[in-house]
């Protein structure tokens, strides 16, 4: 019983954190609890929802750390609010060493197994058709992928929320800094950090956690991958789709899907994947769009539902700003440019290379009274996520640099990553700088979107090797890759760029000293703290910038909910191919190999049958995407 109470300390924990979901109490479900055995002859705990008891049905299983009790409590997933209606049976179960499994903690035992255990014993209930699909967010989230890779037959299809299973160096220490805030959260959930952090350099730890945990070779099943640009993990999932579309199994190569909504992580505050607040922000046309987009994924792939689904592009986005749902088949969309924004020394961003001066400007820096953390991909109690204000917290300090661009005449669309490239120096021999993105709006708002960090010692890598102090006041070129987004800053609308040395609790705080970061593995400590005299220079020959992903023409790809399907003939082609049911008015059409790269355009005056000639393709499967100023049409052919 000794042995327990740890585990029982942990759980009354995690209840603590997690009964923030709970923001009320729904009609209550009434599942069937259920003991369901795996390979050691251990059994975890689940919960059945059951439409009806003389029927079969597809089956949704969710795998959770958090305990199964809180979907009878707040509600079942995917918005079913009566299981009598759903046109699936639900199950619920707990993992080992958790909540209603604590009993089944066992050695050699890994949640992936479990899942497939728990799938194939799913498959041959009498209540169940054989097909099982998975769906979660987070923790939730990476638990499916661990479980596709043990290939279980039954498994049709997965939706992962927020999730990405790559375990890697970045994921944890942003530019070489330690996200502490998210890395407290984890401690609290799960325990184990220990090794995090002790490892703050790329090491051999970290080589072995990336290999291992990066299988797409192993993805035997569609994925439909649903994010948020305010989520921590948006960067894994950029990465992981790219990964899964050229290197899952071929089969299922063209079956995956990415949806990217204007969403946060969740589990701190209101805002969470699919609801319309999110920070200081509202978005109405995002609400519930990833429950509507799972569901026609899922009837697709369990229900076998003729929906159209298999026309869906690879890729859905929302752009914000224009608040519109986008499509394309490959991301970035190929048609974005990157330019160069300088900054200038009267703190205005501009277009215009600085002149030949030795301007720059400085700020202090004190470990002891950080720049502090609003809003951003956040996770933590302690933090709200998401896009926040940054005026009376942030930018009424004076430690941080502003600068920002004139009010815009009309819309700058960024879609992609934007770099931030610094020139800098300090009187320290490391420091860390800072960065946010704020969109200024008309009224004074200063909206967070985007934000990263650089720690000076690992300017030139992340390896011990690698570590390199600074010399007093040398002045040094770093670039800051900020995470993807899609956002367009509107007519009247300012872009800004912040400039500190900290962004505290989120990411661990720089003492200036060169020193050891984490001295006795502490997260959060400071050592003989020293103040430092940062600066940024704005000259020719050390001119900082910003480089945008600038998207020229954005609504070429505007995506509404009834995407229409073009007649294409003869299908395969070889020389010629003829598109019917075009609209009587100027179109846009824009040509993509299976691969998403973008072949070509051409623009027509638009007529009811349009001839496209195709000789010069080499065999393949390409998507045509034709826009109008008042619908959205694909079309898919093959070449032989």
């Amino acid at each position: 019983m000794d042995s327990l109470r740890p585990r029982f300390a942990r759980m009354k924990k995690i209840l603590v954190y997690f009964l923030v979901f709970v923001v009320g109490v729904m009609d209550a479900q009434s599942p069937i609890t259920m003991e369901i055995p795996m390979r050691d002859g251990k059994m975890l705990a689940g919960d059945l929802y059951l439409p009806s008891a003389t029927s079969r049905f597809p089956t949704l299983f969710v795998f959770t750390p958090y305990g199964k009790f809180f979907y009878s409590l707040n509600g079942l997933p995917l918005g079913i609010d009566k299981i009598a209606d759903s046109d699936y049976a639900i199950v619920i179960v707990d993992w080992r060493c958790r909540f209603a499994s604590l009993s089944a903690c066992a050695t050699g035992s890994t949640n992936g197994e479990d899942g497939y255990d728990v799938i194939e014993w799913i498959a041959e209930q009498p209540w169940s058709n054989g097909k099982v699909g998975m769906y979660g967010p987070s923790a939730l989230g990476n638990v499916q992928f661990q479980t596709a890779r043990e290939q279980p037959p039954s498994l049709v299809a997965c939706v992962p929320e927020v999730a990405a299973p790559h375990f890697s160096y970045d994921q944890y220490y942003q530019g070489g800094i330690l996200k502490l805030a998210s890395v407290q959260t984890l401690d609290l959930l799960f325990g184990f950090v220990g090794p995090i952090v002790n490892s703050p350099y790329f090491n051999f730890f970290w080589e072995i956690a990336e290999n291992g945990s990066m299988y797409p070779e192993r993805i035997d099943i569609p994925m439909l991958l649903v994010g948020g640009w305010f989520d921590h993990n948006v960067d894994q999932l950029v990465r992981f789709t790219d990964t899964l579309y050229s290197s899952s199994q071929e089969m299922v190569r063209d079956q995956h899907r990415t949806l990217i909504g204007p969403w946060v992580h969740g589990g701190a505050g209101q805002a969470n994947v699919g609801s319309a607040v999110q920070g200081d922000l509202f978005f109405p046309e995002a609400e519930g769009f990833n429950t509507e987009f799972a569901l026609e994924f899922f009837n697709y792939h369990l229900r076998e539902q003729d929906n159209g689904w298999n026309n869906r592009a690879r890729i859905t986005y929302f752009q914000m700003g224009e608040d519109a749902w986008v499509e394309s088949v490959s991301w970035p969309p190929s048609a974005a440019e990157r330019q160069h924004y300088f900054l200038h020394s009267d703190m205005g961003i501009r277009k215009e290379p600085p002149p030949e001066t030795g301007a720059h400007v400085s700020f202090t820096y004190n470990p002891e009274d950080p720049s502090p953390t609003v809003g951003g991909k956040t996770l933590n109690l302690s933090l709200v996520q998401g896009p926040l204000d940054q005026r009376e917290l942030v930018e009424a300090r004076d430690d941080a640099l502003i600068f920002s661009t004139e009010a815009l005449s009309e819309n700058l669309a960024v879609v992609g990553k934007i770099d931030v490239k610094l020139f800098v120096s300090s009187n320290r021999p490391d420091t860390d700088f800072a960065v946010r993105i704020t969109d200024v709006y008309p009224d004074g708002r200063s909206i967070l979107l985007l934000d990263d960090i650089q720690r000076m010692r690992f300017r030139n890598g992340f390896t011990t090797r690698d570590t390199a102090f600074m010399e007093p006041d040398e002045v040094y070129n770093i670039t800051l890759t900020l995470d993807d987004i899609a956002h367009t800053f509107g007519p009247g609308h300012r872009l800004r760029l912040i400039i500190t040395s900290s962004n505290y609790p989120q990411y661990n705080r720089n003492m200036n000293t060169g020193g050891q970061m984490h001295p006795d593995g502490n997260m959060d400590t400071l050592v003989h703290a020293l103040v430092a005299r940062n600066s940024v220079f704005m000259e020719s020959q050390a001119a900082s910038a910003l480089i945008l992903p600038i998207l020229s023409n954005p609504t070429v790809y505007v995506f509404n909910h009834s995407t229409q399907i073009l007649n294409v003939s003869p299908n395969p082609a070889r020389d010629q191919i003829s598109i019917s049911g075009l609209p009587k008015e100027r179109v846009t059409m824009q040509l993509h190999d299976a691969r998403g790269m973008h072949i070509g355009s051409i623009s027509t005056a638009g007529f009811d049958e349009e001839n496209i000639d195709i000789s010069f393709l080499p065999k393949g499967l390409y998507v045509l995407q034709v826009v109008s100023k008042s619908s959205y049409y694909l079309a898919k052919f093959m070449v032989y």
